[in-house]
């Protein structure tokens, strides 16, 4: 690939500012020098400036009074102090009024004394420090840009490792870069040099191995043109060719690609795949240099290719002086500069000079480009964020360049995960879970179902070992229902010999109805890789659904029928749930084979995905269903606001002609439901009253009759109740009332004190709606 795009023109050799990281002494990619904010402080520095004309022009109001021969000053402004002593210029803004006086003028760099030039451009913010900048072309990328523009001298003012080099006056030879900048404050505040400092939030490059804050240097390396790389892969993203998921990473990636810069590939370490690069040390005498150590004071020089040889083995002699004397660079490539070519490099791609490894299998060039042929594109790439552009996005180019064709066709970018307070997980920070671990403790479905039930799409999951009991109480809840089907089918003594439903009722339409639902929403969610969606749904369907009232329903009414629908869920909520626990889903399969009649595929990972069910349903038995548990739901939450939860009662359900008849066909689940010994039914058509009505809903109204108890007690603990939300209402309504709360928290926290306003006032209406009942 480096021969490619070097024959090609897309990689070059040159001295240009890069990411240094002093502890690993090497280059860095700019991907590979993050920035964080960290404290500093913004330092005014006067320098000295002598009049070499004289003039008879205006002088501006910001222009400094002229004393005779008396030295004048600007005041520039700078976080990296140090770094002045390789300035070689200072600038300013050719709109700013307020300095144009400075272009007649002679700017002195302190304690060095070099005479800096005075320099025009646009780029300079007028609105920064105070205007003027010092250019420093050797240590600041903006400042490379503007010493390449007006032919400025380039001072390297700094070691490998950060260290100051002879470059600078002798007393700060030898020193740190941060011990540099303590110094040389000193020095200035004893010239009385410094106008001022203020605390400033400075943008620090950082290297991603080490966390050392990087320090930008001109440096001898090597560089991808990454534009025209770039044009097919913005292109393929933005047609949708490639998609990403979730969808906000397509801008995200769009954004870098259109503002990409050219890639250093070059890296000082030693391992690594070695540049294919040679060089011939009669014409190339500084090339063999740049590899030692001393070179770093080098001055900036015009790229010289005599004497280069890039080729994939060792040349005999130079094809420009025809010496033997030649030396191969011992920098080697960025290590994601191979990372890029894995979609194809995996199948030997180009099928050339086969290891040892592989030699018997490389044999057959075209049995592996077949594979190739067959393999790539691959369907999908899940991985993190922090590489969208090490790898994902450099990938892409490296397959349109080399294949003709996207590498992949999906993109995933999961969350990162991290611990209870919110802090990345770490070997070295000693914060990490080990999943063997939890494994032992909860199981490893437990472990692989808790983490995509807590890793919504994209967003980072927050672990502690509490956060895998949900996982291991699902299971234990697939276990338990598993176990009471099966000891039924015992009990009453069923042959399972097929699934055909002959007689079916509106309880196992709904329950069918309702798998049928989730299946299609759990396809939607795969479809769209929204694994986190499509676990909540199955576990709401499996838990809420089937356990907690198909099966309640059914409980005393196990016929053959209802056993075939238990088990026809059963078994397609096990083939809905299998992506997620493998294991224990694949044992139920097992158990089904075993205990029943049943002609099923030999295992669960090869069965055939769910159906639609063809079952007859009327929509108005599904929403008369619906209601009734929605009915039951709400009995048990008003015995529970009466402190009568666990008590039995006596039901009065008010209700008239269909619906009546309807309420008391389900009689028996409804009193098991709620826990009541007795149901009255009231028919509203023969003017049939409630004493009360506690509650009213489409199927009719109800009351709860329960002996023994005092209705004064029940309005005391109801009274109690709306008092205690009162006093929250109040809390939240000061709180959202205080005008410092609403300027000063996150709208996030303001929205959630409103939704609990809200809760709190609906809260105490149904409390008092309930109490007045009882009046």
């Amino acid at each position: 690939m480096f021969i490619h795009l070097y024959r090609k023109g897309l990689i070059y050799r040159g001295n240009y500012i890069i990411n240094w990281c002093p502890h690993c002494k090497t280059a860095l990619s700019d991907e590979e020098a993050a920035h964080k904010e960290i404290d500093g402080f913004l330092y005014y520095i006067r320098y000295p400036v002598f009049r070499t004309t004289n003039h008879e022009r205006e002088r501006s109001e910001a222009e400094p009074p002229r004393r005779g021969r008396t030295t004048e000053y600007i005041v520039v402004a700078t976080t990296r102090p140090e770094t002045m002593l390789g300035d070689t210029a200072v600038a300013i803004n050719p709109k700013d009024k307020r300095y144009q006086w400075l272009k007649g003028a002679k700017v002195i760099l302190p304690i060095v004394e070099r005479e800096l030039k005075v320099v025009e451009d646009a780029v300079v913010d007028p609105e920064f420090g105070t205007g003027v900048v010092k250019v420093t072309p050797a240590h600041d990328p903006a400042d490379f840009v503007m010493g390449k523009k007006y032919h400025l001298d380039f001072v390297n003012i700094m070691n490998q490792d950060a260290t100051l080099n002879k470059n600078v006056p002798d007393d700060f030879i030898g020193m740190d870069r941060f011990e540099a900048r303590a110094a040389l404050i000193e020095v200035l505040e004893e010239k009385k040099l410094i106008q001022k400092k203020e605390p400033y939030k400075i943008s620090a490059g950082h290297c991603y191995r080490c966390h050392t804050i990087i320090e930008p240097r001109v440096s001898m390396q090597w560089f991808v043109k990454m534009k025209p790389l770039a044009e097919e892969a913005i292109k393929v993203v933005e047609k949708d060719q490639v998609k990403f998921y979730p969808r906000r990473w397509k801008k995200v990636y769009l954004n870098w690609m259109h503002n990409i810069q050219d890639w250093c590939i070059s890296r000082q370490i030693w391992w690594g795949h070695q540049l294919p690069v040679y060089y011939c040390k009669s014409c190339q005498p500084s090339a063999v240099s740049l590899q030692q150590e001393e070179a770093d004071d080098r001055k900036l020089k015009a790229e010289n290719l005599k004497g280069v040889i890039v080729a994939a083995e060792k040349p005999r002699q130079c094809p420009d002086c025809g010496s033997e004397d030649l030396v191969q660079d011992q920098d080697v490539l960025d290590t994601w500069f191979s990372s890029w070519l894995w979609p194809f490099a995996t199948f030997y791609w180009p099928f050339t000079e086969p290891s040892a490894v592989s030699r018997q299998l490389s044999a057959d060039k075209n049995k592996l480009k077949e594979e190739l042929e067959y393999f790539y594109p691959t369907d999908c790439l899940i991985t993190a964020s922090e590489i969208l552009f090490f790898w994902v996005a450099r990938m892409i180019m490296a397959g349109l360049e080399f294949q003709g064709k996207i590498p992949f066709k999906d993109v995933i970018i999961h969350g990162t995960v991290r611990d209870a307070k919110g802090i990345k997980m770490s070997k070295s920070l000693g914060n990490i879970i080990d999943p063997l671990d939890v494994i032992d403790k909860f199981g490893v479905d437990a472990l692989r179902f808790s983490l995509m039930l807590l890793a919504a799409s994209g967003s980072d999951v927050y672990l502690s070992d509490e956060k895998f009991l949900v996982g291991r109480n699902f299971a234990n809840k697939i276990w338990n229902a598993t176990r009471f089907i099966f000891l039924n089918l015992k009990e009453r003594g069923l042959n399972i010999t097929d699934l055909d439903f002959k007689e079916i009722d509106e309880v196992d339409q709904w329950v069918l109805t309702k798998l049928d639902e989730t299946r299609a929403a759990v396809e939607v969610d795969l479809d769209k890789y929204f694994l986190n969606e499509a676990a909540k749904k199955i576990y709401d369907f499996f838990w809420h659904t089937f356990c907690d009232w198909y099966i309640e329903i059914i409980k005393h009414d196990f016929t053959l029928d209802k056993a075939k629908v238990t088990l026809s869920v059963l078994i397609d909520a096990m083939k809905l749930l299998h992506p997620f626990m493998p294991f224990i889903t694949e044992e139920i399969f097992k158990l089904v084979k075993d205990n029943t009649a049943l002609t099923l595929e030999d295992s669960l990972v090869c069965a055939r995905w769910p159906r639609k069910h063809k079952v007859k349903t009327d929509p108005k038995d599904l929403a008369q269903i619906e209601e009734l548990i929605e009915t039951i739901k709400n009995i048990r939450n008003l015995k529970s606001v009466l402190g009568i939860g666990t008590r039995k009662v006596k039901l009065q359900l008010q209700s008239t002609g269909a619906q009546l008849a309807f309420l008391k066909i389900h009689q028996p689940w409804i009193e098991r439901l709620t826990l009541s010994q007795e149901i009255q039914f009231l028919d509203s058509r023969q003017k049939e009253k409630l004493k009360r009505i506690l509650y009213a809903g489409r199927l009719g109204k109800l009351n709860l009759l329960v002996e023994g108890v005092n209705e004064d007690d029940f309005r005391s603990s109801l009274d109690k109740k709306i008092k205690k939300f009162e006093e929250l209402l109040a809390k939240n309504k000061a709180r959202l009332d205080n005008p410092k709360f609403i300027e000063q928290a996150p709208p996030e926290k303001v929205e959630e004190e409103r939704n609990k306003g809200r809760d709190f006032l609906t809260e105490v209406n149904k409390l008092k709606e309930l109490r007045d009942a009882f009046k």
